[in-house]
């Protein structure tokens, strides 16, 4: 698989930030940048919040409750992010990289099962379904958006968090999907200790780190 080689990675540790001005700054980054922009990972955690991918069938949003939804520009169907949970947002000029959209995503997939094997647990893919898994329930989604030959939106990964949302829709748009989390299988670290050694993995992926945060 093609990488990044020598090409620059910024990495932005952004916290707990809103779903919404995180999302425009995104697109915001998208718009203005040009060739010789370096690529970013920006990992952070959201609070509650559902969003609907832009094909999303709403059939999907079974109970929301009084937690925010909002309909987004990626691909997919609708999914749950909270706290305790990693989520990290790739902008990589896919030209550059070598990498096409599908190459891209499997590259984002493995990386995860990497990780998880890190940690002694046996995850696997699914050609027709986007994410990671665990014993048949989902613990990682992946969700990107294309434009200008760049990508952005990316990956989340439940690492301690509270599930129960994840009931009150059909996760992905698969209706009784099961979802699970890295707690349920021992693991004690943080998303931030998490989010550092999956980024570890990415980078051998996607060329040299720069860690500048934010």
């Amino acid at each position: 698989m093609a990488a990044l080689a020598q090409q620059k990675l910024l990495i932005r540790r952004l916290g707990v930030v809103d779903y919404l001005p995180t999302w425009e700054k995104m697109r915001q980054f998208v718009d203005s940048r040009a060739e010789a922009t370096a690529d970013e990972y920006w990992i952070l955690q959201h609070p509650p919040v559902f969003t609907l991918g832009q094909a999303a069938d709403k059939k999907h949003l079974l109970d929301p409750g009084g937690i925010q939804v909002i309909q987004t520009d990626r691909g997919g169907q609708v999914t749950y992010h909270g706290p305790g949970q990693l989520v990290i947002y790739v902008m990589i000029d896919v030209k550059r990289s070598r990498l096409g959209p599908r190459a891209l995503v499997s590259a984002l997939e493995s990386s995860v099962v990497q990780l998880l094997w890190g940690y002694g647990i046996s995850a696997q893919t699914r050609r027709q379904a986007p994410g990671v898994y665990v014993s048949e329930k989902k613990i990682a989604s992946l969700g990107l958006r294309f434009r200008r030959g760049y990508s952005f939106h990316g990956l989340s990964l439940n690492v301690d968090m509270d599930l129960e949302p994840f009931t009150r829709i059909n996760p992905c748009g698969y209706e009784g999907l099961e979802v699970t989390q890295l707690t349920e299988f021992g693991v004690t670290d943080s998303p931030d200790q998490v989010g550092d050694k999956l980024c570890a993995i990415l980078s051998k992926e996607f060329g040299t780190i720069d860690n500048s945060t934010e």
